[in-house]
C-alpha cells in the first residue's frame, strides 16, 4: 500500500514539474533576469564627486527602473569612449548614452551607431559635428547659464563692496569640453560691458582638484595681491586652489571674491565658512531623465532635442541653514 502510494505521489509531482515547464515556454516570454532595455553608457570617469554623484544616480535609476546597464569608465580618454561606443555596436544595445570628454571627433563612431540603427543620447556635454542626425537628443545643465550666474554674482558682489576694478583669474574645465566653452562664454559675455571686470589670465585646470592647486599656486605666484577674484569652472579645482591661497597668506572669501560651479556638498560646507562666495548649482541627478528618454527611444516615440534641468546658486547673499544636503 505504502508503495503504490508512494508511486502516485511521484507520478504527479513529474507531471505537476512538467506543466510548470510547459506554461513557463508559452507565449514566447521573456526569462525574468532579461530586461527589456538594454542601455550601453560611456562616463568621462571619476574625476570629481560630481561625475561620481552622476554615475551613482544612473546606476541607480537603472535599476528602479529594470533597465539593463553597461556602464564603462573611459577615464577621462577620448580614444576609450570611442573604443566603449564600438562594444555598445557589436553588442547590440538598444539605446548608447555618453558623456563626451571633448566636442570634436565623434563623427565616425557615430555613424557606426547610426548605421546599426541605435540611438545615441548625450548625456551632460554637447558634441560638435559635421553630420546632422548623429544623436537624438541632450540631456544636461544650461552651462552658458552658469556662466551667466557666476558673472551677475560677481558685478553685485563688486558692487555691494564698491569696487572700482576687479581683477579675475579664470580657471577652466577640460580644454574644448561643452562646460569649459559654455561656461567660459557666458561668464564672459556678461561682464563685458562692465570695465571694472579684467581678466588677468585663463588657465585650464582639467577639472580636476589637483589642477587646481596648480593653477591657484602659479596665478599666485605670478599675479599676488593683484587677483581680486576667482572664477573656477567646478568644486574640485576650487577646492584644490583653496589651500594654496591661503598658503600664500590671503583669506579666501575675503581678500579675494570665489566663485564655483557644482554645487556638491564639500563645496557648500566651504560656502557656509565663508571661504566661497559662492556656488553655482549644475545637478548630476539626470539618470531619471536618461531612463525615461531611453524608453521613448526604445519604442519609436519622439522625444524633445535638448533637456535641461533646472538649477540655481547659492551665495553669501543668502540664508543657508537650512539648506538639504546635497547627495553628491
Amino acid at each position: 500500500m505504502f508503495h503504490k502510494i508512494g508511486r502516485r505521489l511521484m507520478a504527479c509531482l513529474c507531471l505537476f514539474t512538467v506543466l510548470l515547464l510547459a506554461m513557463g515556454c508559452q507565449g514566447g516570454e521573456e526569462p525574468q533576469n532579461e530586461p527589456a532595455l538594454l542601455l550601453g553608457f560611456s562616463q568621462v570617469g571619476s574625476e570629481s564627486a560630481w561625475r561620481m554623484g552622476n554615475t551613482r544616480d544612473i546606476e541607480n535609476k537603472a535599476e528602479e527602473c529594470g533597465i539593463g546597464l553597461m556602464l564603462e569608465n573611459a577615464n577621462q580618454k577620448q580614444e576609450n569612449q570611442i573604443a566603449a561606443i564600438r562594444r555598445f555596436i557589436a553588442y547590440q544595445v538598444d539605446v548608447i548614452a555618453f558623456s563626451p570628454i571633448v566636442e570634436e571627433g565623434w563623427d565616425n563612431v557615430l555613424s557606426e551607431a547610426k548605421e546599426a540603427g541605435i540611438p545615441v543620447i548625450l548625456v551632460d556635454r554637447d558634441i560638435s559635428t559635421s553630420k546632422e542626425g548623429l544623436t537624438a537628443c541632450l540631456i544636461g545643465a544650461d552651462f552658458y547659464n552658469e556662466g551667466v550666474m557666476a558673472a551677475e554674482y560677481l558685478i553685485r558682489k563688486a558692487d555691494s563692496l564698491g569696487l572700482e576694478k576687479v581683477n579675475i583669474v579664470e580657471i577652466t574645465g577640460t580644454e574644448d569640453s561643452t562646460p569649459m566653452r559654455q561656461r567660459q562664454a557666458g561668464f564672459m559675455d556678461t561682464i563685458k560691458d562692465d570695465e571694472r571686470m579684467v581678466i588677468l589670465e585663463s588657465i585650464n585646470g582639467d577639472f580636476l582638484i589637483s589642477r587646481g592647486r596648480e593653477c591657484m599656486k602659479y596665478l599666485i605666484e605670478k599675479y599676488g595681491d593683484e587677483i581680486d577674484a576667482v572664477y573656477s569652472h567646478n568644486d574640485e579645482m576650487t577646492l584644490g586652489a583653496l589651500p594654496e591661497i591661503e598658503k600664500a597668506g590671503f583669506a579666501p572669501g575675503e581678500d579675494m571674491i570665489i566663485i564655483s560651479i557644482d554645487g556638491g556638498q564639500d563645496a557648500i560646507n566651504v560656502l557656509k565658512e565663508g571661504k566661497i562666495n559662492c556656488v553655482v548649482e549644475c545637478t548630476p541627478m539626470l539618470g531619471e531623465e536618461l531612463m525615461e528618454t531611453a524608453r521613448k527611444l526604445k519604442a519609436g516615440e519622439e522625444v524633445e532635442k535638448v533637456i535641461h534641468p533646472e538649477e540655481q546658486y547659492f551665495s553669501d547673499e543668502m540664508d543657508l541653514t537650512g539648506l538639504a544636503p546635497r547627495g553628491y
